[in-house]
């Protein structure tokens, strides 16, 4: 056999015998089997993983078109990743508009559904996703909690009712907000699943919420429950025509008064002190509870993001529990979204100017208290609990500082940074 002959049956030091080439056969490096196995193996695993099967040396040696005819076409997740310039500037865009209401700039969406950013109803869905979410839980808690108390109320002198005294009681009241603050909390768990102003702004000052949403999730809060309190009229409107007389519409001492289905007005005998505290210590506990479940260093609260998925059913039992120790006196509003909104709605729906003198002007209370007691609340857990560094108490001079250095910054330098809290 000629010296020709045995070069060309002698394969090249860097051939398999499959007769696919995985490297270049004119690369002279020399290979050990120890080498050529790994590489065989990597090349294996990424034909079997979907990936493109082409020769590593290409880039050295375009010329040779090693592994040309393997190479698989672009994958759709590939052409997706591409975005054009177009549709980054359309998500700057977006991003400038977010932040422009106090949102975090990321855009909230998920990449399979990109196509759909460039029509009008996704854009503003995208703007304003978090808002929506609060509008929409703060919506179906009111729906729950004043349809609960508008059933009792309405239905009490039903005798064909079961046991003939009404379709429910006051613990069917407790329940009904139990449940609204459950689902709605679950309905807006993209924007933190606040529903409550007072809420928010106890999170603003000790967990770092970004002060900046503050204004558009009050907003946004305060609109859910004063629509859902429309709505809860117009679905027992007959009943409430049959209940006071049609087109009367009258606010408590009357004996056939119905606009405490909207909002709360307190037992006569109460003093404006003890109105008040009422609704700041039942505010308190709400704030101070919050806290503990959403506390991932406290092991009772069950996960390394305090309740995690459980946190909708803790606030059930508490708001459930606050209801049945604190109710009585004031009603527990605890909220202003939840009192103020629906106050407004009924007297815009003709209650007149009684809900707001119906117990001593008694209407701000449950504006002002809700924000003093859940701020109260949120100190109690954080002086003496809470050891995290977003709150200022755990921080020198409980963080003053810091808070004067941050009004100081150049409003460029702040958007810079990227917020510290999670939602």
């Amino acid at each position: 056999m000629s010296s020709e002959q045995k070069s060309q049956n002698k394969a090249p030091s860097g051939s398999v015998d499959s007769g696919i080439t995985l490297i270049n056969p004119h690369r002279k490096i020399s290979w050990s089997d120890q080498a050529n196995v790994k590489h065989i193996e990597n090349a294996t695993r990424r034909t079997s993983s979907g990936q493109t099967l082409r020769n590593e040396d290409s880039e050295l040696f375009p010329e040779e078109g090693n592994g040309e005819g393997l190479q698989s076409a672009p994958t759709q997740e590939t052409q997706h990743s591409q975005k054009s310039k177009e549709e980054l500037q359309h998500e700057s865009h977006i991003s400038n508009l977010r932040e422009s209401v106090g949102l975090p700039d990321e855009l909230p969406i998920a990449e399979q559904h990109e196509e759909t950013e460039h029509f009008n109803w996704p854009t503003f869905r995208l703007i304003f996703r978090e808002p929506l979410a609060e509008f929409f839980g703060t919506f179906v808690l009111v729906l729950f909690g004043n349809g609960s108390v508008a059933q009792v109320l309405l239905s009490g002198r039903q005798a064909s009712a079961p046991g003939g005294d009404g379709y429910g009681s006051y613990q069917s009241i407790n329940w009904g907000w139990g449940v609204g603050i459950f689902f709605g909390i679950y309905i807006a768990g993209d924007s933190g699943g606040f529903l409550n102003p007072a809420v928010t702004l106890g999170f603003c000052l000790f967990r770092g919420l970004p002060w900046r949403r503050f204004p558009i999730y009050f907003l946004a809060q305060f609109l859910g429950g004063f629509v859902a309190s429309g709505v809860v009229y117009a679905n027992y409107i007959n009943a409430i025509d049959q209940f006071e007389g049609h087109g009367i519409r009258t606010v408590a001492p009357s004996p056939t008064a119905t606009a405490s289905i909207f909002c709360t007005y307190p037992q006569p005998f109460l003093s404006k002190t003890s109105q008040f505290f009422s609704e700041f210590i039942a505010s308190a506990i709400l704030m101070f509870a919050v806290f503990a479940l959403k506390d991932d260093s406290n092991p009772g609260a069950m996960g390394k993001t305090g309740a995690g998925a459980l946190f909708p059913l803790g606030l059930f039992f508490l708001i459930f529990g606050l209801g049945i120790s604190f109710g009585w006196d004031t009603g527990y509003a605890i909220n202003l979204a939840r009192d103020f909104g629906p106050r407004l709605m009924s007297y815009i729906l003709g209650y007149g100017p009684g809900v707001w003198s119906a117990g001593g002007y008694y209407f701000w209370i449950p504006v002002v208290a809700p924000f003093c007691g859940c701020v109260f609340g949120g100190f109690l857990y954080d002086a003496f609990i809470y050891t995290g560094p977003e709150s200022p108490l755990n921080k020198k001079w409980w963080g003053l500082k810091e808070l004067y250095e941050n009004s100081r910054r150049h409003p460029e330098s702040k958007r810079l940074e990227k917020s510290r809290y999670e939602a």
